[in-house]
């Protein structure tokens, strides 16, 4: 693939919960991550676009078919795409199996990194019993999201009116509310159990929006987060450590090229032993 001199070369990126189709999708944050970074072979794990907010009413603007577009060109100039869906964009599962110009469609995917090490990549909402058995819960509290993200756009106005760097309310909630966190936890153990059961050394997935990276649960546990609150990403290095990257909105003066408003804190690479890199 043709490298920019500005250009971070990654052996693989994993992306989900970008809910494209939102007006609470971060999609021009994105775009400012894609222009910096390439990668042999790309994970877009579920939740890409919001199939459930598009029915109830059409936002689509450009900025979001510029995400979709630049996906598209780093698959023809060399990169492979697999798309894992996830219950957002469920719709897509009914095409698993199809190649659609050079992007591959899934239920999930067992992932090789370059050490050797094995991954099952998989959106999680599977193991999500609200989503599986109770979707008028799941939709209600799809909505409360929805509410919590509207505050949470005129709350940082304010605050960078004042100076002061990005900051989500719905993900200090997570940490806060004693359901979320248990609900957190649970998810993470049926995730790592999976893992085990189908024999491999650890899971990447996304589902809950909370960016996670540990080796606690006696297999590595990577959940990539999200493209609406978070806005982070999981890497592998062609050694084949993985690292989270968190780009959000703040103030930034490490690492060339992206905007000067974005920031990124970087957490320290991880061995799939558990060791750090």
């Amino acid at each position: 693939m043709p490298r920019d001199l500005d250009t971070i070369r990654v052996r693989t990126l994993f992306l989900s919960d970008l809910h494209l189709g939102t007006k609470g999708s971060q999609a021009e944050a994105l775009l400012d991550f894609l222009k910096y970074y390439d990668a042999e072979m790309i994970y877009l794990v579920g939740d890409i676009v919001d199939g459930w907010r598009l029915k109830s009413g059409w936002y689509w603007p450009q900025s979001h078919n510029d995400v979709v577009q630049k996906l598209l060109r780093k698959v023809r100039k060399g990169s492979s795409l697999i798309y894992v869906p996830g219950n957002h964009d469920e719709f897509l599962r009914d095409y698993v199996g199809i190649n659609l110009g050079g992007i591959e469609l899934a239920e999930h995917a067992i992932h090789e990194t370059a050490d050797g090490k094995r991954y099952l990549v998989i959106h999680g909402d599977q193991f999500d019993l609200v989503v599986r058995h109770a979707r008028w819960l799941a939709l209600l509290g799809d909505w409360a999201y929805t509410a919590a993200l509207f505050v949470n756009t005129y709350l940082n106005i304010a605050r960078r009116k004042l100076g002061l760097t990005y900051w989500s309310l719905s993900a200090w909630a997570k940490l806060k509310v004693k359901n979320a966190v248990n609900f957190i936890s649970r998810f993470e153990e049926l995730l790592a159990a999976e893992a085990r059961r189908q024999e491999v050394d650890g899971v990447i997935c996304g589902h809950i929006h909370h960016a996670a990276m540990h080796e606690n649960l006696g297999v590595s546990y990577v959940n990539t987060g999200d493209w609406v609150e978070s806005c982070t990403v999981v890497v592998e290095h062609f050694d084949g450590t993985l690292e989270l990257i968190r780009w959000s909105e703040a103030s930034r003066k490490s690492l060339p090229g992206p905007s000067p408003e974005i920031a990124v804190s970087i957490e320290k690479p991880v061995a799939l032993d558990g060791r750090a890199a």
